[in-house]
């Protein structure tokens, strides 16, 4: 099974614990919390799924979608392009300039190129870069405390 990703676990955590370190704009505040995920990683899906189940993002219920390509017509509040999808990259970050999401890598250099979060592993272990210009981009507001716990890129 090639898709099989032994840190899904760690990552649905991850994204979960990401929305306490940010501030979505008002028109954000209301409806589902929409975690949408570009690309193809069936554990990851699974977890964040379990997850949804039972969690809530403030009081918001949180909402996983799954696509292989991003045509722009869901309006997520974290957008999490996986690896086979991250030459869209650079199409998804312009199209989601301002509109209030979080934009979540895991590919070498995307923090450089418009990810807010790019995951990578170190020393074996699961951490993340942070880019604090590509979220303000993104029109997020995000707190202070959130810098110390990544690799901070800017």
């Amino acid at each position: 099974m090639q898709n099989f990703d032994t840190n899904a676990k760690i990552k649905a955590v991850f994204l979960y614990n990401f929305t306490r370190y940010f501030e979505w704009p008002e028109g954000k505040k209301t409806g589902n919390f929409i975690i949408h995920m570009v690309g193809k990683n069936e554990a990851l899906l699974k977890e964040l799924n379990k997850m949804a189940e039972s969690k809530m993002v403030g009081n918001q219920k949180m909402e996983v979608i799954n696509t292989p390509t991003f045509d722009g017509k869901s309006k997520p509040h974290m957008l999490f392009i996986l690896p086979d999808a991250s030459k869209s990259l650079n199409d998804i970050v312009a199209k989601m300039k301002g509109k209030g999401a979080l934009i979540i890598a895991e590919k070498e250099g995307a923090a450089k190129t418009g990810a807010a979060i790019n995951f990578v592993v170190i020393d074996n272990k699961q951490k993340f870069e942070y880019s604090k210009t590509s979220a303000v981009k993104a029109g997020l507001k995000t707190s202070e405390d959130f810098k110390a716990l990544a690799i901070a890129i800017d």
